[in-house]
């Protein structure tokens, strides 16, 4: 009986400590998600790389060594937002996540006409306007339509070796992040 008072204390006081603990980590780790982190590194609608290949240190870690990737934060009360990239590379993939870091729609190169990208971010107000007149120059964009005041888009590209590696950071260096107003 005694041991299992003896027990029973001891897990309770762990448990006191790890939640203590736990709690007084929580500011620490809030402040630096990934909105954040972008938001010390550039303003809104431009293109941050994210991959240290950029020089300097990650802005956001990657988790895959074989892949660049950039970011621009939007706000879509401004408008809808316009990201295109120049060129050809072996492989992109595009993630538009809310400001939370919650994904909201994804695709790649497979999905694009003739593989360029090409994209364009709105709510679905601002779809059913675009939608009564196309403009010229959006007729071939990929349309994300997404529930969302703030986001981020973010474009990763494959590197299959060190002879990408100059081809790729062209790829995202060159790509653009635009407000659009029609």
């Amino acid at each position: 009986m005694r041991r299992l008072l003896h027990v029973i204390l001891l897990g309770l006081l762990g448990a006191g400590i790890i939640h203590i603990a736990v709690l007084l980590l929580v500011p620490e780790f809030s402040e630096r998600d990934a909105w954040s982190r972008l938001a010390m590194a550039s303003d809104l609608y431009k293109i941050t790389r994210l991959d240290a290949e950029a020089g300097g240190a990650p802005v956001v870690k990657s988790v895959d060594p074989m892949f660049y990737a950039a970011a621009c934060r939007f706000d879509l009360v401004d408008g809808m937002v316009r990201v295109k990239a120049p060129g050809n590379v072996p492989f992109w993939s595009v993630s538009v996540y809310d400001r939370n870091g919650h994904n909201i729609y994804s695709f790649n190169d497979h999905t694009a006409n003739g593989g360029a990208l090409d994209a364009v971010v709105l709510t679905p107000a601002q779809m059913i306007e675009v939608r009564k007149d196309l403009p010229e120059q959006l007729q071939g964009a990929i349309f994300v339509e997404a529930p969302i005041d703030e986001g981020i888009f973010v474009i990763r590209s494959f590197v299959p070796d060190d002879s990408w590696k100059p081809i790729v950071s062209r790829f995202l260096d060159q790509s653009s992040c635009e407000l659009q107003d029609f």
